[in-house]
């Protein structure tokens, strides 16, 4: 019998995590959570076909009906909401199974951490450490002994290329590039486009400048 799985969130992400999840076919969706501030009239509206079951406030009765659960709310700015939601369905005894695209490639001797979603066409090659929490986004290159902290996302197309270590927290953009051996502090976010070829030291840097390259 398929388990079920729990989606919170019902954004734009969620619309993604939703066909990968129906592509790798292990998990049969139950239902969406949204927010507290969701109108209660919006119970029972549809993304891609799945209801939005409850709210926030229902997830401890919810969470004993299904206790898997993906958190679904994207990530740019800040993680604080997935970090907070992860936290709460940790304590009410949720588990967070791995999500894996059939289109991605994972190394046997990668290890990926719990509530990960790795999307179509992401590799994450040998010796690989990615935290809990995580999205690797579509096309997502994460190369050899490379490591992603907690809570991170790397966007579509970002490159961390060889023993690259990426800190919790923090926001690769797009087809951002990452040199071997960079290291980049906790609660980083670097927009889409940037070349990084120094690490970056200090937790809470902000880089802003599309293409700027980081000497």
């Amino acid at each position: 019998m398929t388990e079920k799985l729990l989606l919170i969130g019902g954004g734009g992400h969620c619309k993604s995590c939703i066909d990968v999840i129906q592509a790798e076919g292990r998990f049969e969706i139950a239902g969406i959570v949204e927010n507290r501030g969701y109108q209660v009239s919006g119970i029972g509206y549809q993304v891609l076909g799945y209801e939005v079951i409850g709210t926030d406030d229902d997830l401890p009765e919810l969470i004993k009906e299904y206790k898997n659960a993906l958190i679904t709310v994207g990530q740019i700015q800040h993680p604080d909401i997935r970090i907070k939601l992860f936290n709460l369905i940790k304590g009410l005894g949720g588990k967070f199974p791995v999500i894996i695209s059939p289109n991605a490639y994972v190394s046997r001797n990668a290890i990926i951490g719990e509530g990960t979603i790795v999307m179509h066409h992401a590799v994450v090659n040998t010796e690989a450490v990615v935290g809990m929490n995580c999205i690797l986004n579509t096309g997502a290159l994460i190369e050899h002994e490379a490591t992603v902290g907690d809570h991170s996302h790397i966007s579509t197309y970002a490159i961390l290329n060889g023993q690259c270590k990426v800190g919790s927290r923090t926001f690769v953009g797009s087809r951002t590039v990452l040199s071997n051996n960079t290291d980049v502090a906790d609660d980083t976010l670097i927009s889409a486009g940037s070349v990084v070829l120094r690490s970056l030291d200090q937790p809470g840097t902000y880089i802003g400048n599309p293409l700027r390259k980081i000497r």
